[in-house]
């Protein structure tokens, strides 16, 4: 499976992305897609989150080794965002791009606390 050409992420992200719209949420109402915080990727320390549902408190991202796992480095920068994003109220939650490959409605359902 590929995801459509004007797709602005990876695969994984698509399949989740068709998966939080399987469960009912729209796009621009109940979530968005890219959503920078903390000034996103202009400003040292801000962040993207994949998906972010503003109602819920709640942010989805999807994880990959490359970009997330290599070096300690990556690790820490993510756990002190996480940690940044909590303090603010947003709860993070990850999907794995393993997972999202594997099953993404179910992992998509799961981190938005329904299983």
């Amino acid at each position: 499976m590929k995801a459509p050409a004007d797709w602005m992420g990876s695969l994984p992200e698509y399949l989740v992305y068709e998966a939080i719209k399987k469960l009912g949420y729209t796009d621009g109402v109940d979530f968005t897609y890219q959503s920078p915080q903390m000034g996103g990727r202009q400003e040292k320390g801000g962040a993207v989150l994949d998906f972010y549902f503003p109602l819920l408190n709640l942010a989805i991202n999807v994880q990959s080794i490359y970009y997330h796992y290599r070096t300690g480095e990556q690790r820490f920068a993510d756990a002190l965002r996480q940690a940044q994003l909590e303090g603010m109220g947003i709860r993070v939650s990850y999907i794995q791009e393993e997972e999202a490959l594997r099953n993404a409605y179910y992992y998509t359902k799961r981190a938005l606390g329904g299983g």
